[in-house]
């Protein structure tokens, strides 16, 4: 807690050093603006309202729970031509064909997902599942991710995730089918099934739990609230849970999140995303060595307005953190569990 060291991540093959001391330092730093408290419920200007006009002149129904629409800007489309032959390995392209959409998670803008029914959160578990299972019968991957807050590069106020299905499995999912495929064939277990029953038994890096779930700081994270939701069972993909998993997993996201906002008593900014064993023509392969889980990425550091930026040493050496992931684990575990609105 008090000196320096290095910790390996597993799961990406690298490594991270933990600074603990450098979170006394004083910052004269940016600061980041607050997110506004004030976002109304509905705006006919905010394309993603019911009612409202998209940028394509698409008009979005009346909804009332969620609601799943292409992408009007998507980064990827199903019919992109093949690139043309490289004439040098140094120069090689591929081609990158795929959907992308996006969900709304309810109708209301001013909500969040810690603000939510169990009934709601449970509601947008049932498209995350449906949509993995749906694009999932073509596509070898499909990321399910919500950027929260414009601290993280959410062009809009309203409750949303993306939903991207690729021809080719990324970079960060070619990198954990490896090192989990080496983990399986070298302990016999898969690599977050065992570490899932470590943390739960050591409890040092714990941030909450139930009978199906367990949230942890990793012993790796690199972001200083960094962390990694798992089941406790051994299952792939989100489409394989049960109807009483999913009941428990709304439970522990909206467990998690509240106590996310109630840290600096902001609603918190985040990246995260599901990961599972990949999909397509993986379905009919062994993929006995994937365990599903999500990471929790918030950028946020001392306060709402301090954030934590990867530049200088960690863009061009490893990942830096300024506190170890056990100090943000007892921080976020000794946090109350209802919302401070």
């Amino acid at each position: 807690a008090e000196h320096q060291h290095i910790r390996y991540n597993p799961l990406r093959d690298d490594w991270v050093l933990v600074s603990a001391h450098r979170v006394k330092r004083p910052w004269q730093g940016q600061l980041e603006k607050p997110p506004a408290e004030d976002v109304p419920r509905w705006d006919p200007s905010n394309p993603l309202c019911p009612g409202a006009t998209r940028a394509n002149g698409e008009v979005n129904p009346q909804y009332e729970g969620t609601f799943v629409f292409p992408n009007d800007f998507p980064a990827l489309q199903p019919d992109a031509p093949e690139p043309g032959d490289s004439d040098h390995p140094l120069f090689k392209a591929a081609a990158a064909r795929g959907v992308c959409k996006v969900m709304c998670f309810h109708p209301w803008s001013d909500l969040t997902l810690p603000l939510m029914s169990l009934a709601e959160i449970r509601a947008v578990i049932d498209t995350w599942a449906l949509l993995a299972a749906e694009l999932g019968a073509s596509y070898p991957w499909v990321q399910i991710f919500e950027n929260k807050g414009a601290m993280m590069g959410c062009s809009n106020p309203h409750p949303h995730c993306q939903v991207w299905a690729s021809s080719f499995l990324p970079n960060e999912a070619c990198l954990e089918d490896r090192t989990q495929r080496q983990h399986l064939s070298q302990h016999g277990v898969p690599m977050l099934l065992d570490y899932a029953e470590q943390e739960a038994r050591r409890k040092e890096r714990l941030v909450v739990e139930n009978a199906d779930w367990l949230v942890v700081v990793p012993y790796w994270a690199t972001w200083p609230y960094q962390t990694l939701l798992l089941p406790r069972r051994h299952v792939s993909r989100l489409q394989d849970l049960h109807e009483g998993e999913k009941d428990s997993l709304a439970s522990i996201i909206q467990r998690l999140l509240i106590k996310y906002d109630n840290l600096f008593e902001v609603s918190f900014p985040y990246s995260m995303g599901w990961h599972g064993a990949p999909t397509g023509t993986y379905l009919e392969q062994d993929c006995r060595h994937w365990q599903l889980h999500a990471h929790y990425y918030p950028p946020l550091l001392r306060s709402a307005t301090v954030r934590k930026f990867m530049v200088g040493y960690e863009m061009l050496a490893q990942a830096q953190r300024d506190l170890t992931p056990e100090q943000a684990a007892e921080r976020l575990r000794n946090l109350p569990e209802v919302h401070y609105k």
